[in-house]
This record gives C-alpha cells, structure tokens and sequence, in this order.
C-alpha cells in the first residue's frame, strides 16, 4: 500500500460555526460584517486532513462523528479557502458533496487561536507539498543543477614558495647556555689592608642522607675552642692584682 492511501490528522478544532453568505458584490473579497454572525446555520467540530498532495476540510459533529459538509483543497492559498477582509477569525470555504455540486458557505472560529492554527496547519501542508515536487524535479534531472569546476583552466599556473621552507633548514642550533656556577665565590679584600695568614678549618662534608640530623650533630661534634680574645688578659690582671706593686708602696 503506498503511502498516499493513508490519511493524516492536520487540525481537529472543537467549535466551529457555520454561515450562510450573500453572493459577493465585487471583487475586493467577503466582510464577515455582511453576514448574520448570531444566528450561525450549523455549529460543531473542524477536522483537516491530508490525504496524498490533497488536503480536507471536514466538518462533523460534535457527539456522532458525522460527517456534515467537506471541502477538499488542492491548493492553498486558493478559491478552495479565502480569508475575509474584515477579521481573522473567519473564512469562506467551497463544499462539494461528491455528484459535482459546490456551495461556498461561511466558517468561523469562536477563539482567534484555533483561526490561527486552521491557517498554519493548510500552510504547512502545501509548503511539504511543494519541497517533495521540487525534491522529485531533482531526482530525475541531478545534473540541472551548477557544477563547482575546480581543476585548472588552460595556462593557468600555480606558485609555492618555498623559501622560508630551506632557510629554516639551514639554520644552526641554536647555542645552548652555560649553567651558572652554583658554588659561592670570595670576594677579594679592600686595597690597604694585608691579608691573614690563618683561615678558618675547612669544615667536614655533611654525609649523604643526613641533611639536618640535629641528634647526629650534636652527639659527633667536639667542644669549640674558647675564642674569648680577653681571656688571658683577664687573668694576667688578675695575678697582677694579687700581687703588691712595689711602685705603688714608694713615694
């Protein structure tokens, strides 16, 4: 079964009403105005349906589903379905009861929403309808269409350069740098003074692993050498003072 035999839902709308219109006067289009908007000839349910390229205005009712009047459409916008001049919530649609009769009769929407939602749903049907034709133009001519023509024309050329390429070949490394010296270096003594003969003692290298071991330390290492500069003097003078001058008792 092809998939034109089956028949889609569009639009179902709850509440529509239905009027009986004059013949239009002149070509500028129905009023809603010139209709008896508060006596409606029919009331109940708006179904639109889709059935291959073709489209249905069913109108049933309410509580049984029976059918009342349909309007196919072929076409949209078209003489199948027009707007009024004056409102948007009314249409003029042309019904057919299958024998080759036609009437055009009065529809309108209770709510400006469901106005709204009957003229997108047909909207968006025909525009469907109109991308599968062009998608099937396409199919059967896909060499219509303009063609990117890429390759070279007669004596055209193309130039690299390559120059920048070879000079960075070509370049040295670049010298490494030498490491700074991490030891720490003497300064030389101010001019005007002799140098000492004595220098401290070099002290032992610390042994590897052992980098502050307070307990090692202080267990390995010797009592200091005393380096009060006073302390001979001190107790020179203080033998002196226990002895008498002679100096000091002559007068």
């Amino acid at each position: 079964m092809a998939d034109s035999d089956y028949e889609s839902v569009l639009c179902v709308k709850p509440e529509v009403h239905v009027y009986r219109i004059p013949p239009r006067s002149s070509n500028r289009g129905y009023r809603a105005a010139e209709w008896q908007l508060d006596q409606p000839a029919w009331s109940g349910r708006l179904r639109v349906t889709a059935l291959g390229n073709k489209a249905f205005i069913k109108l049933e009712d309410k509580n049984s589903g029976e059918l009342f009047a349909q309007a196919p459409v072929e076409q949209f916008p078209g003489i199948a379905v027009e707007s009024v001049t004056d409102s948007s919530r009314y249409f003029v649609i042309c019904i057919e009861d299958g024998n080759g009769r036609r009437a055009f009769i009065g529809v309108g929407f209770a709510d400006r929403g469901d106005a709204f939602d009957f003229n997108v749903a047909l909207q968006d049907h025909f525009k469907w309808v109109k991308q599968q034709s062009e998608f099937a133009k396409q199919a059967q001519n896909p060499d219509t269409g303009p063609k990117l023509d890429l390759g070279f024309k007669e004596g055209q050329t193309i130039k690299i350069n390559i120059a920048n390429m070879k000079k960075k070949d070509n370049v040295p490394a670049a010298a490494k740098p030498r490491p700074l010296s991490t030891g720490t270096s003497l300064l030389p003594p101010p001019p005007g003074t002799k140098a000492t003969s004595h220098q401290s003692a070099p002290q032992p290298a610390a042994a590897s692993g052992m980098l502050f071991d307070i307990g090692s330390f202080s267990s390995s290492a010797e009592p200091a050498a005393s380096t009060d500069t006073w302390g001979d003097f001190t107790k020179a003078s203080g033998s002196a003072a226990s002895q008498p001058s002679s100096e000091w008792v002559q007068f």
